[in-house]
């Protein structure tokens, strides 16, 4: 099954956690990553406090691990800022890897992993595609990329079938989920 995951905004905004819920009931996502680097923990949790218990089942956290265990959150994500668990956490563990060799060193201990970037970014001028379609394609066919491989990096929701057809387990989105469209409305809803 692949699975479409959003990754929040770096920065809060008004209206936020009633933005994140839509989107996952909507179905718009499988899975949300909360990820507000350099923010406080008291910052993070009042997002939290804001969604329903019932979306919280489906959110990863980049920071403040503990909030995770706390608020029975679905998962951490690994970064260099946080490279590993908490104690005895049980829940989903997945990382950020930006080469072959480190989704080689890491998927088999996480969830998941994401590689980026694959496109030319969104949300982060000048962060352009690091992988060939024929890197890609090479790495499918030696076992790198399978379904616990997820593309991040310039991902919007008109690639998902495309991403698929590369032979990624997923799909990771942050600028193109968070775009004001002409509607007012954020994403593809």
């Amino acid at each position: 099954m692949f699975t479409t995951i959003i990754i929040t905004k770096s920065a809060f905004f008004d209206g936020e956690a009633a933005r994140i819920t839509a989107l996952l009931r909507q179905g718009t996502a499988d899975f949300l990553h909360i990820r507000k680097p350099g923010s406080a923990a008291e910052e993070v949790e009042r997002l939290l406090r804001e969604i329903p218990a019932d979306c919280r089942r489906r959110l990863v956290l980049h920071d403040h691990f503990a909030l995770a265990v706390r608020y029975g959150l679905y998962g951490v994500h690994l970064n260099s800022r946080n490279p590993l668990p908490p104690e005895g956490w049980t829940g989903s563990v997945s990382r950020s890897c930006h080469s072959l060799d480190e989704v080689r060193e890491w998927k088999d201990r996480c969830r998941y992993v994401s590689l980026s970037p694959v496109f030319d970014s969104v949300s982060k001028p000048g962060y352009v595609s690091a992988f060939s379609r024929e890197e890609i394609a090479q790495a499918v066919l030696d076992g790198i990329i399978d379904a616990k491989v997820y593309a991040l990096g310039g991902v919007t929701f008109a690639a998902l079938a495309a991403v698929e057809t590369m032979g990624f387990g997923g799909a990771m989105i942050l600028g193109d989920a968070w775009r004001c469209r002409s509607n007012g409305r954020f994403g593809i809803i």
